[in-house]
């Protein structure tokens, strides 16, 4: 009998062959395609952080262009305060020039002034030998207030309250607290019951109290204080007259001022504008100061004011006058004001008034 002949490779292998070479070529196409998937989404996760760091950048570049613009305005600034500061050294040495030139002359006006005094003590020693030497008695005054110091008043001849309706002008700045200006700066940061108290002060409380008995009998007064800015002694009484012949609006005017403090600038100006806010307008003006204004109508840019510019403010209010209006001045001390009391005694002389510079037990 015939053997049967064996076949190695027949069809049920090939077909188990190529079922599990299908079976591999399928699982690495799975196996690519998962890792397709992936590498997409890590694009992703990659494309959104160069997002977020361009974001980052753009933001960043903005910050800088503001750093070099605040950088910039910051040198400017700078740069400003730099000139500014050289703006105030350049004054300051301006003070200083001034301030020793002022030194150096003062020497020769004391000397001077010592002479006035000792020719005006001997004009008082003649005044009393005529009174006493006197036939008749003077009239009786005829006020309605007394006052009684301590100082000599009788040399007082230059200044007569003679007019219906007079206005007297007080100055209450900060100078008013004393002559030297090392003081005043020392002074003005005192409380105001320090400044009530200084030797200056009182003496011009006790001249707008002489005043006050001064005015004559059928006549019209209106006392105002000024310093940056002016006001009737009498409160609610701004720009009206009040009467001389009673006592008791005379004693309420000196009281005010009592309860005042020196403090602020000086303005010239805003105190005459006060003259043609009265109706009529007053015959006579008593100004009582202590030397050149500080500032005109406005608050001024700067703190230190020279004399050059002190003067200019002084003419700017002496124009802002009315005419015909007699303008006495009762000028009191301030020491390196060199031009007051030559520009005061030429307005005085120009409006007809006077000119009085007391001394310090006065009145």
């Amino acid at each position: 009998m015939r053997r049967r002949r064996v076949e190695v490779f027949s069809l049920s292998f090939l077909d188990c062959i190529c079922c599990g070479f299908g079976a591999v070529v399928l699982f690495y196409t799975v196996i690519a395609g998962q890792s397709g998937i992936k590498r997409i989404d890590r694009s992703d996760q990659l494309q959104a952080e160069v997002n977020k760091l361009e974001e980052e950048v753009l933001v960043g570049t903005r910050n800088l262009v503001v750093l070099r613009n605040t950088l910039q305005k910051t040198k400017s600034d700078t740069r400003l305060a730099a000139e500014r500061a050289q703006a105030v050294l350049d004054e300051v040495s301006s003070a200083r020039e001034e301030a020793l030139r002022v030194g150096a002359t003062s020497m020769a006006q004391r000397e001077h002034i010592n002479q006035l005094k000792s020719d005006l003590k001997a004009l008082e020693a003649g005044t009393q030998r005529l009174q006493a030497g006197a036939v008749k008695p003077a009239p009786p005054g005829e006020r309605v207030r007394s006052f009684r110091g301590t100082g000599n008043r009788r040399y007082v001849t230059g200044i007569r309250i003679t007019g219906k309706h007079v206005l007297v002008l007080v100055d209450r700045s900060a100078s008013m607290v004393d002559e030297d200006l090392v003081n005043i700066i020392k002074l003005r940061n005192q409380s105001a019951a320090v400044r009530r108290t200084t030797q200056k002060w009182r003496q011009t409380l006790d001249i707008a109290d002489w005043l006050s008995t001064q005015f004559p009998a059928g006549s019209q007064f209106q006392m105002y204080s000024f310093n940056t800015e002016a006001h009737s002694l009498v409160p609610d009484r701004d720009g009206k007259w009040l009467d001389a012949g009673d006592p008791r609006l005379l004693a309420q005017a000196i009281e005010h001022l009592r309860g005042l403090a020196p403090e602020g600038g000086t303005s010239l100006i805003n105190a005459y504008s006060v003259i043609r806010t009265l109706f009529p307008l007053p015959d006579q003006v008593v100004l009582v100061t202590d030397g050149l204004p500080t500032q005109g109508k406005d608050k001024p840019t700067r703190r230190f004011v020279n004399v050059t510019q002190r003067s200019r403010l002084f003419e700017e209010a002496q124009k802002s006058l009315p005419p015909n209006i007699p303008i006495d001045v009762i000028l009191l001390p301030m020491q390196g004001d060199l031009p007051a009391p030559h520009m005061f005694w030429a307005m005085a002389r120009e409006t007809r008034g006077h000119i009085l510079m007391p001394a310090k037990d006065w009145p």
